[in-house]
């Protein structure tokens, strides 16, 4: 059964589209993110289609490709534009698919909707934790707003170098599953995402 993997995070920059890559290569999956704000010419989906080695996946164009580097909202309002949920179509595939969103997950879509708004239940929900001084706030937050949203199937990655006190305490406070971790790396390429990728396969298959 193909399945979706929504990947968010506890905020920007927080390794989301470096999770996304490994994720699609790790599943051979198709990779679609909704909305893009700013970087249109070496976007996302052009950085994830550049690190995944396999000849499966399939990268799907933006609902809204938007021009400036700000939340959504604010980007869509200097295009003139409005994000409308009704708007952006998860695509057609036989292959299981990952959807990365923007920001976090209280990253405001309109006046009304936020990134949270795009996932679905039956989704698997790939939470990015990268650490630094408020991030299992952050994580602890994110997570009981997707529980409070009623979503069951949530896994965490952790970014960056790695906090064995922090990593512990999220895990056992918000009884979710540790999917793996991402260190420091120098430089992500094909080589290091399919690393990664294969580390993660069956902990990722689990979810």
């Amino acid at each position: 059964m193909n399945k979706i993997y929504f990947i968010t995070g506890i905020g920007t920059e927080v390794g989301k589209t470096m999770v996304s890559a490994i994720v699609t290569e790790a599943l051979k999956a198709d990779y679609f993110k909704p909305v893009q704000a700013g970087d249109l010419d070496y976007s996302d989906t052009h950085k994830v289609k550049a690190l995944v080695s396999n000849s499966t996946s399939r990268f799907f164009d933006n609902a809204y490709a938007l021009k400036t580097p700000m939340s959504p909202h604010a980007a869509a309002d200097i295009d003139k534009v409005e994000i409308k949920l009704e708007h952006i179509k998860r695509p057609e595939t036989d292959n299981s698919l990952v959807i990365e969103g923007a920001g976090g997950l209280m990253v405001p879509l309109n006046s009304k909707e936020c990134i949270i708004d795009l996932i679905e239940k039956t989704d698997k929900i790939i939470l990015v934790s990268r650490h630094y001084l408020g991030s299992i706030n952050h994580t602890l937050l994110s997570v009981e707003a997707l529980k409070n949203r009623g979503f069951l199937n949530i896994g965490i990655i952790f970014s960056g170098d790695e906090h064995p006190t922090t990593e512990s305490i999220i895990l056992e406070k918000t009884q979710v599953m540790g999917l793996g971790r991402i260190e420091e790396e120098a430089e992500f390429s094909k080589d290091v995402v399919s690393k990664y990728a294969e580390q993660l396969k069956l902990n990722l298959e689990k979810l």
